[in-house]
């Protein structure tokens, strides 16, 4: 066993925070499977103002910001007391059914939603879904929006993030020297991999040595709806260059676009061992790399 797969069992075992509910809803849900889902904590990461306009009803506004980092390095993992204190504002405890909601319009909305889903996965909640096409296909649906703003009870659960699902940056380097197994996956455009073009907090453009490139707007269709065939997403890992058996850790600029592929690939293809780079090439710029 490499030593990088050493340490997520050993993570996995020291950090996997209290138990939660047993899954009762599939990671994507399209407009008619969400409205049988009874008791779901809606959680809208659309900023206040979209928000304020029309809503889900009974959702609870959590803006994308509220999940992320500094400007300066926008991926960065947010602090265990911060993500008790999103959870615990919510009502939400590791029993609830969380139903996460953006506007969906595109892949670009999609990677906020998968980004707070993977951040509520390793906090230990496993009753967790994305609304896909998010307001745009509840919408289209011909489904009701409210104005009405829910104050909810707040819970008083603690989390922890665990490790299972992340890698850091050493971790990262050691795949780059050949002291551990993966494939880096870099989700961003070609231009970006390529370096013609580079995230402004980046200190350079380029991609991680040995990376190979799979763009995440390859498992969407029309409206940021991403597809729910296993076999296609298995069928673009296998053509970018992964083989069964793999690790996979998945990058991007600030680990959002790359929070869209490891979704695919773990929550859809069911591929045992997908990591994300949370800070991806702007964490990894900032630390000198």
């Amino acid at each position: 066993m490499t030593r990088l797969i050493a340490a997520f069992v050993l993570a996995a075992l020291t950090s996997l925070p209290a138990a939660a509910a047993e899954r009762t809803v599939k990671p994507l849900l399209t407009p008619a499977e969400f409205a049988g889902v009874e008791d779901a904590v809606v959680i809208d990461i659309r900023d206040p103002k979209a928000f304020g306009k029309e809503h889900l009803p009974g959702a609870v506004n959590l803006p994308y910001g509220k999940w992320r980092g500094t400007k300066t390095n926008p991926g960065a993992l947010l602090s265990d007391a911060r993500v008790t204190e999103l959870l615990q504002s919510a009502g939400i405890t590791p029993e609830s059914t969380v139903v996460v909601v953006n506007e969906g319009d595109s892949p670009l909305t999609f990677g906020a939603s998968a980004r707070v889903y993977w951040t509520l996965k390793s906090a230990g909640l496993e009753d967790i879904a994305i609304l896909n096409g998010g307001v745009t296909a509840w919408t289209k649906d011909g489904r009701a929006l409210s104005r009405d703003v829910m104050a909810p009870e707040a819970s008083t659960d603690d989390y922890a993030l665990s490790t299972e699902w992340s890698v850091d940056r050493d971790d990262v380097q050691a795949v780059i020297d050949g002291e551990s197994e993966a494939v880096l996956i870099d989700a961003r455009p070609d231009i970006f991999f390529k370096g013609g073009k580079k995230h402004p907090a980046a200190r350079l453009p380029g991609t991680l040595r040995s990376a190979v490139n799979l763009v995440h707007e390859s498992f969407f269709g029309q409206n940021g709806v991403m597809t729910e065939d296993p076999d296609y997403v298995m069928a673009l890992a296998r053509d970018a260059g992964w083989s069964p058996g793999q690790t996979v850790v998945s990058f991007c600029n600030t680990g959002h676009w790359a929070a869209s592929n490891w979704f695919a690939l773990s929550e859809i293809a069911g591929l045992p061992d997908v990591k994300l780079y949370p800070e991806s090439m702007v964490g990894w710029h900032a630390a000198g790399s």
